[in-house]
């Protein structure tokens, strides 16, 4: 066991109180949790409120500190739900009681992202404190539901911005993802389908009638996906976009040839590769495959997602961030694209820029013995708050 440096102590206390309340999207409560970081907010003097859908569950926290001056205004954001455990036997440390070893805090959700809370919460302390040097505002929300996919609490906070009356613009978002080795700067996006294939029902062991095995129909339909070229990344947009099968439904007897096949696709988009371009692609292959056959046509059930972003390569936001950020580890932070999609694609589509993967030193996220670097605490905090403060200058 390790002590944490005394720099450190006071974010490692709230980041340990905020893991010991268990908020796993879909199965826990986000109510303790919410609670303990309202409670920590007060005491600072730091105004805020709660967030709640219509039926008045919670769903997150927010408020605003405003400058003495009129300026851009900045939001900080970190979600409160976490992922689930898996199976707790595969962790060293439990889950839901933050462990410190070896200067490592163990714990669901210590790293994506109640760290980013405990850092987003001592960055608003110190700028409470320092209102009258700001030109502008910060902002911030501590949402639900984004390991869900729902994103409600911080659609819920927009819908909420946008009911004010003359509300100022957002000038950008800052997510506190963990990971200092780079400062996302963009995502792919990504839409779902379900493609139902049909078949021809008959007896698996006759030797007469042999039917049209649907299950057959998927794995053609995803042979044709493997040989079309996609397009490649580029210089501003790295990566290429993909289609992954995430699941197959059907059969069900071994006497019956399966007439019904249901295949789950993701697919992760780019500029290049936008949504249009995605369905359009889907359904000439099933319309292939479907040519001179005697079975009811393929249906494609499709699922919303979100566009692929990218910031504009002078995005005052992230030039700022990244610079403090290297002040404050002590090594240069590149920007990068990365291939899951986030809030950030969600905010990109109301045209607020947001950057994301600027936070701990972390492990194992949605893995067993997910942990952080208590020493990477202290920079992350600095960086951010180096970095409104030269905003909001």
């Amino acid at each position: 066991m390790t002590h944490t440096p005394p720099a450190t102590d006071g974010l490692a206390e709230l980041l340990r109180q905020l893991v010991s309340r268990p908020s796993r999207a879909g199965e826990d409560d986000c109510t303790p949790v919410l609670q303990v970081i309202a409670a920590w907010l007060k005491e600072q003097g730091v105004p805020h409120v709660w967030l709640q859908d219509p039926a008045g569950r919670p769903l997150g926290l927010c408020g605003e500190i405003a400058g003495a001056r009129r300026g851009p205004t900045y939001v900080l954001d970190a979600t409160v739900d976490t992922a689930p455990y898996g199976d707790p036997a595969t962790w060293r440390y439990p889950p839901d009681r933050p462990s410190i070893a070896d200067g490592w805090l163990y714990g669901r959700g210590s790293a994506d992202s109640k760290a980013g809370i405990a850092v987003f919460c001592h960055v608003l302390a110190a700028l409470s404190q320092q209102r009258d040097g700001l030109a502008g505002n910060v902002g911030f929300v501590f949402d639900a539901e984004e390991h869900a996919g729902t994103f409600a609490g911080i659609r819920r906070y927009m819908e909420q911005r946008a009911a004010i009356s003359d509300p100022a613009p957002i000038a950008g978002v800052m997510i506190g993802y963990p990971g200092n080795d780079r400062l996302v700067v963009g995502a792919r996006g990504f839409i779902r389908a379900r493609v139902q294939l049909h078949g021809r029902a008959a007896h698996s062991g006759s030797s007469s009638r042999s039917g049209v095995n649907a299950i057959e129909r998927a794995r053609e339909l995803l042979r044709l996906l493997a040989e079309v070229p996609l397009p490649v990344g580029n210089a501003d947009f790295p990566l290429a976009p993909s289609f992954t099968a995430t699941g197959i439904h059907g059969g069900g007897s071994f006497t019956l040839v399966p007439d019904r096949c249901t295949l789950e696709l993701d697919c992760r988009l780019t500029p290049e590769f936008p949504d249009a371009a995605a369905r359009a692609l889907l359904e000439q292959l099933c319309a292939r495959l479907d040519a001179g056959s005697d079975v009811p046509p393929s249906d494609i059930e499709w699922l919303p997602g979100w566009p692929a972003y990218r910031l504009a390569a002078a995005d005052p936001m992230a030039r700022a961030l990244a610079e403090a950020a290297r002040e404050a580890f002590g090594h240069a932070i590149p920007e990068a694209v990365v291939g899951p999609s986030s809030i950030a694609n969600y905010l990109a589509t109301l045209g607020i820029p947001a950057t994301a993967g600027l936070g701990v030193t972390y492990r194992n996220v949605h893995a067993p013995d997910e942990c952080v670097w208590l020493a990477s605490l202290e920079p992350t905090r600095l960086a951010y708050l180096t970095a409104l403060q030269r905003l909001l200058r």
